[in-house]
This record gives structure tokens, sequence and C-alpha cells, in this order.
């Protein structure tokens, strides 16, 4: 990814947000070349001129500071991730070497942690989305069409970036598909954000830009935003149908980029009943968490 060609792009998605009226200026009528702001117009209600934020969008000012940043995002609109993506582009350096990063590894006491949610289903993830380990109500929640282990290879463990877009059973999961696969995008824009020379994350964008339209077309309007550590999510799952599942998401501060995610239902709700039935079809030996790498499973087939 060029990281000048991307600040480009990220400056021009959010210039086509706004209109002229919408920030204080006249619109006098008249067709536009381009949608929302103009460049210059921008540069106006930003204090700059127009040819130093013609650089600046063109990846040709790496030492903007952070006072001109600002001013941007401010008439921008911006939010605060999308304000600290614009530092991050913004602050474009010559790229090192790109290279292959050591497999991610889980760490003995997390594997506990997952088996010791028993029936509830739980998960970690790496940084670049893919599966680490799960519980089999997990897996039974998310992947049921995919075998439960092994082996795995670090470079064939079930990837949830990669299930969202190109798996058709994980579309049919998700009563709001496009919800999901939006935040999916503007999580994987954060990600390659914190880690620009990780080559395994660059590849899996690679591929799901080829393989997949609507990834093209989402990492195009460049979506920027965290996810919401907490969340409520319709699934429509084959063999027990519609479950509302709450979605923690926890950050494994010690374990760099990995996550949690443990699912629960409201007490007493049909989707706690759904659940529990959901648990019961896993088998005897539910909550007995796998190591995606070490015992692992079938990989998911080549798209």
């Amino acid at each position: 990814m060029d990281r000048r060609s991307e600040l480009g792009e990220f400056l021009r998605t959010r210039r086509a947000r706004l209109r002229p009226e919408e920030v204080g200026l006249s619109d006098y009528g008249g067709r536009r070349r381009v949608p929302g702001l103009r460049r210059e117009e921008l540069a106006q209600l930003a204090g700059v001129s127009a040819g130093y934020y013609t650089r600046l969008e063109q990846g040709q000012s790496p030492n903007a500071s952070d006072a001109v940043l600002d001013a941007i995002a401010r008439v921008l609109r911006l939010d605060e991730a999308e304000r600290s993506h614009l530092h991050s582009l913004a602050r474009y350096r010559p790229p090192k070497p790109r290279r292959h990063p050591r497999a991610e590894q889980l760490r003995p006491g997390v594997q506990l942690l997952i088996d010791g949610f028993g029936d509830l289903p739980a998960l970690v993830i790496g940084r670049s989305t893919d599966v680490l380990a799960w519980n089999r109500t997990a897996h039974t929640l998310l992947a049921s069409h995919l075998p439960f282990e092994g082996p795995w290879q670090p470079r064939q463990r079930p990837n949830i970036a990669r299930l969202i877009f190109l798996d058709p059973h994980t579309r049919e999961l998700y009563a709001d598909w496009r919800s999901k696969a939006r935040d999916t995008v503007a999580d994987l824009r954060l990600i390659a954000d914190r880690y620009p020379d990780d080559l395994v994350l660059t590849e899996l964008i690679g591929e799901l830009t080829m393989k997949s339209e609507e990834f093209a077309a989402l990492w195009a309007s460049h979506p920027v935003h965290r996810c919401v550590p907490h969340l409520t999510r319709e699934f429509r799952h084959p063999l027990v149908g519609t479950l509302t599942l709450n979605n923690e998401l926890l950050d494994l501060s010690t374990d760099a980029g990995q996550r949690m995610a443990v699912f629960t239902a409201d007490p007493g709700s049909p989707s706690a009943a759904a659940l529990a039935l959901l648990a019961d079809l896993c088998g005897p030996d539910v909550g007995a968490g796998k190591t995606a790498g070490d015992t692992s499973a079938t990989p998911l087939p080549a798209q």
C-alpha cells in the first residue's frame, strides 16, 4: 500500500462528503466538477494556500504540522479515529523492506481462558483477523460448515475478513451483512495503519481487493473506525435460527494486535434458549478450545 496515494484517497473521500453550504460557503448553483468541497475551498477554510493543500493531498508534504492537519480535520469534521488516521498517513516515510512477520502464537493462559468460557462462544482473533483459537460453541456459531480441527498451518488459519467477503455461508449468517462488512473494512484500515510493513496483512488486502468487488468498493471509500468493544448483532444460524447476541471485544494488551471476542444472550430471551441449544449441538467436549496452528483444522478452501 502506497501511503502517499492512501493519503490523497482518504482526503478526497472526506471532501466528497461535504457540500459547500454545510460549511458556510455560498453555492452559486451550476454543475460542480467534483462532489463535495473543492481543494481550494477546503484550503480556504483550513487557512492554508491551495497550492500547499494540493501538495499535501498528493503526498508531497511529509512535514505538515499538527496544527495544519488538525485544521483540515476540523473542516472535514473527522472523528477521533479519522483524525488519528490522517496524522498517520501524513507522516509518510519511505517504507521499510516488507517482511513476513513471525507467526502469531497464543499464550497458554489465553487458551485456558477460552476453554473456561464453556457454553459461551469465545475466540481469539489475530492482528490480520486470523482465528488463533476458538471453542466449539464459537466454531458452531460462526463456521459450522468448516471442520473444527486439524491440521492448520499458520498461513491456512480461518480468517474472519476472508470469510466475511469470500464465503457464502458467512454472508448468510449475518442478518445485516453490509454493516458487518463495512465494520470489517474500517477495522482493517486501522490495523494496516498500525502495521504498515506487515506483508501478510498487505497480501490479505490485495487478495480481497482482487476477489471481491464489494471489498474493493468499500476499501476505496476509505471507512475508518475502531471496532466497537461491545455491540449487538443478529445472526441467522442454519441450525438454531435467529439469535440476537451481545458481542464483547477485548484487547489482549500484552499480545500485540490480538483480541478476544465473546458472545452472550440476554437471560431468559429466545436467543438464550437458541444459544443453549447451539451449545448442546456441539457435542460433549464443548468448551475444549483448539489453537489454530498447533492442533488446527482443515483450511478454508481457496476461493
